[in-house]
């Protein structure tokens, strides 16, 4: 590859190390053509980056519209099934323009938080009482072109979402999710296409909203596609029991049976398992998506994540219902949640959780070639700055440790994806006013 242009950094993360004065080359289709060492001034022409460099973190599970959401359902008390008619109420008002005006300016937060790739778990198909649109894809490309006008890559894990529970019709709310069986949801998913920022995978929504008899097709639709497959699994201990009584066995065991589990799926959650759960996805290598700032805020509880990893489940990050989107802030959650619970520290070094919110996440979402600054990989990276108030008089050899036991979203200088600047100096360069964007997009769903 020739390099096309040449960032200067003045600290980056390399292989788990920080290494000071890195000259980064980016070759014309955008991928890292050479990594330099050892410069202790910028190359002429360099573009300079000052502060700590990260390869671009993944949001390895989001789900767009609940956006609209922060700041709403805070009030009185409740539990996760009571927050879900809130969120009935918003996904109501969706149409394609109104989403991709939502999910543009989502997107842009994410990058203002450094993150160059996302998992979009999208099940909103169909108008609201059902009927498919003209397109019948037109909301996941509605999703798809907001990543683009925002400057992220995104892979869109169309879901399947065909019923209320086990043996239940979809309710009046959840008819705009339902394609009616698996055989038709595969018809529609297989008309979407990747395009040079996004790729396509599946999802299962939960073994409550996919009948027994037809995971199989869905797991069958990703596997013959080389595609991710993702799964809401164990969020609540309601759906485990449900589950018990429908079925005789858990969640993990029912999509086990059915050929869901495997090192291309991914289970989002994993909250209550049981010691055969864990060594069922860790032996399957099953990955483990971890939201903890919703799992904290929807009162789930604290997921099995040592222990997930130790039986051999990759860990990665995501923002969910995107009450927070600070990728820094899941990874440290995880570590003080584990803190918590356990009265020890020190579960996941630094390196392991930056890990998790970068290389792991990219690979759950099909890019294994992502998050990492190396020679071939895609040019996407982010610069904390090292000199603000939560980060000044940090040792920049410990900037693993800083970046995720001290530094949050707010830090984020610059993003660049496929070596175009996304955020300079701390300003979107394609969504000119992000948080007038997001009021004039969250306002028009409340109307």
């Amino acid at each position: 590859m020739t390099a096309h242009k040449t960032y200067w950094l003045e600290h980056a993360w390399l292989d788990h190390r920080v290494e000071p004065g890195v000259a980064l080359e980016v070759s014309a289709d955008g991928r890292v053509a050479a990594v330099r060492t050892g410069t202790d001034t910028p190359p002429p022409g360099a573009e300079v980056l000052r502060g700590l460099t990260l390869p671009g973190l993944a949001n390895a599970h989001s789900h767009a519209f609940h956006r609209a959401l922060r700041g709403t359902v805070q009030v009185g008390s409740g539990t996760f099934w009571t927050w879900r008619e809130t969120m009935y109420g918003i996904a109501r008002n969706l149409t394609p323009d109104t989403y991709f005006d939502l999910a543009r300016a989502a997107y842009a937060e994410m990058a203002l938080a450094g993150i160059t790739a996302v998992g979009e778990f999208h099940y909103v198909h169909h108008a609201p009482d059902g009927t498919p649109y003209a397109d019948p894809n037109a909301m996941g490309e509605a999703l798809i072109e907001a990543a683009a006008a925002a400057g992220i890559r995104i892979t869109l894990l169309d879901t399947a979402y065909l019923a209320a529970g086990f043996g239940e019709a979809p309710n009046a709310h959840q008819l705009r999710f339902s394609d009616g069986d698996a055989d038709a949801w595969a018809e529609r998913a297989s008309g979407l296409k990747a395009r040079d920022h996004a790729l396509i995978g599946a999802a299962v929504h939960s073994v409550r909203a996919v009948p027994a008899d037809q995971l199989s097709t869905v797991a069958a639709w990703a596997r013959e596609r080389g595609a991710p497959l993702h799964v809401h699994l164990s969020e609540q201990t309601a759906e485990n029991e449900a589950c018990l009584a429908a079925h005789g066995v858990t969640p993990t065991r029912l999509l086990s049976e059915h050929g869901v589990l495997g090192p291309r799926t991914t289970g989002v959650h994993n909250t209550h398992l049981t010691d055969a759960d864990i060594a069922l996805i860790g032996g399957t290598g099953t990955g483990t998506c971890m939201c903890p700032t919703t799992e904290r805020d929807l009162a789930d509880g604290i997921g099995p994540a040592v222990r997930l990893q130790r039986a051999g489940s990759p860990l990665s990050l995501g923002s969910d219902s995107h009450a927070v989107v600070d990728l820094l802030e899941e990874a440290r959650a995880m570590e003080l949640n584990e803190r918590l619970r356990s009265h020890t520290r020190g579960h996941w070094t630094a390196n392991a959780l930056l890990t998790a919110a970068s290389a792991d996440g990219h690979a759950a979402l099909g890019r294994p070639d992502a998050g990492r600054l190396e020679a071939g990989a895609p040019a996407d990276f982010t610069t904390l700055a090292l000199d603000s108030v939560r980060t000044a008089g940090a040792l920049p050899r410990l900037g693993a440790e800083t970046a995720v036991f001290a530094a949050t979203a707010a830090d984020v200088r610059h993003t660049v994806v496929g070596g175009r600047h996304i955020v300079r100096d701390g300003r979107h360069t394609l969504v000119e006013d992000v948080p007038s964007a997001l009021a004039s997009a969250i306002a028009a769903l409340r109307s």
